[in-house]
């Protein structure tokens, strides 16, 4: 049974990403060092490739824009704490998880339960991660790509 326990440590992962990449993102767009980084695109581009600096190394290899320098000690910090979240920020809650669901017995479906092996049930997660994901990530892409593609 997916219950209340399990539902925070989902929400806690979820949120873990987004936090994350949008604060390092932040800090970078105020403080002196993250913006000496921006060498040719200021503006919306500059966001856009902060913010993807950022993702790329919370979820991947740390990849950038050609405007961006990364190469000094202030992103080199604030992208190694991004890579260092993207890989172990996210195991915690997702053992805790499994440890959560590891430990229950099945039950037997009744009036009151969803079943998870239907197609609605798998429907509805779906829709919900991507209603999320958006809205997690709508104000950066509001901010770079559209505002960019608007001026």
């Amino acid at each position: 049974m997916i219950g209340p326990q399990e539902m925070k440590l989902v929400v806690v992962y979820a949120v873990i990403g987004p936090i994350v990449m949008l604060t390092l993102t932040g800090m970078a767009l105020e403080l002196k060092p993250g913006l000496d980084g921006l060498t040719t695109n200021t503006g919306p581009h500059g966001l856009t490739s902060i913010f993807y600096a950022y993702t790329s190394a919370f979820a991947n290899n740390g990849q950038n824009f050609a405007g961006l320098n990364t190469n000094g000690p202030f992103y080199n910090v604030t992208l190694s704490i991004a890579m260092l979240a993207g890989r172990f920020a996210l195991a915690v809650p997702a053992l805790a998880l499994a440890d959560a669901l590891s430990g229950q017995s099945l039950r037997s479906i009744s009036v009151g339960s969803l079943d998870t092996a239907d197609f609605s049930f798998s429907l509805f997660v779906f829709c919900v991660l991507i209603l999320s994901s958006l809205l997690s990530f709508f104000p950066a892409l509001c901010l770079g790509p559209l505002l960019e593609h608007l001026l």
